[in-house]
């Protein structure tokens, strides 16, 4: 396997690493959002990704977007191009700000929009999606989604997933995850929470655009406009529609190694197909502990694999078409036949956690990225400042008299706090020849 270096960040600092990286809808640019609070745009191979008149304007893109404080979540303008310099930008959702409508040729802000609680605060949202149309972006956050036009900055139109704090009803905790049907015509989305499924509600919903605040179902539920008695019993980490079948829905959870899948045709009170990781790593070597680092798949554009990575960094691709199509109505499968698909293609791709991956939308190219926390290999600061601790309490007065306590020699107090570290943070490229199942290269930029 080959592998060619693209960039390299110029601080080169271990701590900062990508967190997640989404290609711009056309594939003619990609984006990560960091750990050091950065968007960067990755500087990737013209020639693989099929750029050839605008590559000077891709050249010329900000390196880095530097933002006030930790970012949440991202969304690309669904007709964003580089081709386009209208189009071409996205939103983001920073800490204790208002949503973001950033130019990604030069990250200046075009508009913001407002999310305000109760006690006049600037609420972030966990999650955002555009609707199919591109004329709303839904934001979700504590127990509502928040609903803007785009043409209309300022404050929103809240739809509360639950009647109240104490109500059992209703979609409840923050909407960790949002998706909208790729058909136009449905105008159907899904929202997911960081709740955990309990015996009396489920933390997966369908809504519709018209039906406002109602939900059409919730998954996982033995009463599809109920509680959940069948629910996962962990927090709601992505979802995602099919874009080849949009009655197809996925959803991975916290700590959790398989992905499941329903089918909104029939029955959704249990999963018709559950995707399942190696149950050791990849490398043979002993599997790290579960995270709580989100894990994000990705389904190519024709609604054929799907791949997602794993805290040891391997990565996997599922043949979404090795089942049949999961029949609708009366022909629907037992719950207790859910069958269980494994992957046709594992590889070792990183030395850490893959945050995530991303399918080209025109290439056979696909984008992963590692990196998590590490505080294992640091050790206190034993540096200088540990030897003038130790001449200072060295050279202190003793006994009943002394103005200052007395400190017993030799024991130093580091107050210096451990700084976390990655142990690959890198973002690479990958190249599938053919077919995902042969022979594949590589190319990678460090972030």
């Amino acid at each position: 396997m080959d592998t060619t270096c693209l960039s390299e960040d110029a601080a080169g600092d271990p701590s900062v690493f990508a967190r997640m990286a989404k290609w711009c809808p056309d594939g003619s640019a990609a984006l990560a959002q960091c750990e050091d609070r950065t968007f960067r745009f990755l500087q990737l191979p013209a020639e693989l990704l099929g750029i050839t008149a605008e590559y000077t304007t891709h050249a010329s893109l900000p390196g880095c977007l530097t933002q006030s404080a930790p970012i949440l979540d991202y969304a690309w303008y669904p007709a964003a191009s580089v081709r386009d310099a209208a189009s071409f930008c996205f939103v983001a959702s920073v800490r204790e700000c208002p949503v973001k409508l950033l130019d990604a040729s030069d990250g200046r802000l075009r508009a913001s929009y407002r999310i305000v609680d109760h006690r006049e605060r600037q609420i972030a949202p966990h999650s955002l999606a555009f609707n199919v149309s591109a004329n709303r972006l839904y934001c979700g956050f504590e127990d509502a989604i928040e609903v803007f036009d785009i043409n209309c900055p300022g404050e929103g139109t809240r739809l509360h997933t639950t009647p109240s704090k104490k109500s059992r009803d209703g979609l409840k905790g923050i909407i960790s995850a949002l998706a909208f049907a790729p058909d136009m015509s449905s105008g159907l989305y899904v929202a997911g929470s960081l709740s955990p499924s309990s015996p009396t509600s489920s933390n997966i919903a369908i809504f519709s655009e018209d039906a406002g605040e109602a939900p059409v179902m919730f998954v996982g539920a033995e009463d599809g406009r109920h509680g959940a008695s069948h629910g996962v019993r962990a927090s709601v980490s992505q979802l995602m529609f099919n874009p080849a079948r949009p009655y197809l829905l996925y959803a991975s959870f916290r700590r959790m190694d398989s992905i499941f899948c329903w089918d909104l045709r029939a029955d959704v009170g249990e999963p018709v197909e559950i995707f399942s990781r190696a149950a050791v790593p990849i490398s043979g070597k002993g599997r790290r502990a579960a995270t709580n680092q989100r894990l994000r798949f990705d389904i190519d554009y024709g609604g054929r694999w799907l791949s997602v990575g794993d805290q040891d960094g391997g990565i996997s691709v599922f043949d979404l078409a090795a089942q049949p199509d999961p029949a609708a109505g009366e022909n629907a499968p037992p719950p207790s036949s859910t069958p269980r698909t494994t992957p046709i293609m594992q590889f070792d791709g990183h030395r850490d956690a893959v945050g995530s991956v991303a399918f080209h939308p025109m290439q056979p190219l696909m984008l992963s990225v590692s990196g998590s926390r590490h505080f294992e290999g640091s050790a206190p600061d034993s540096g200088a400042s540990s030897d003038s601790d130790d001449e200072s309490a060295e050279d202190e007065p003793t006994g009943v008299n002394s103005a200052k306590p007395w400190k017993s020699p030799g024991v130093t107090i580091s107050r210096k706090r451990p700084q976390p570290v990655a142990l690959d943070a890198s973002v690479k490229l990958w190249r599938f020849e053919h077919s995902v199942g042969c022979d594949s290269s590589t190319a990678q930029v460090h972030v």
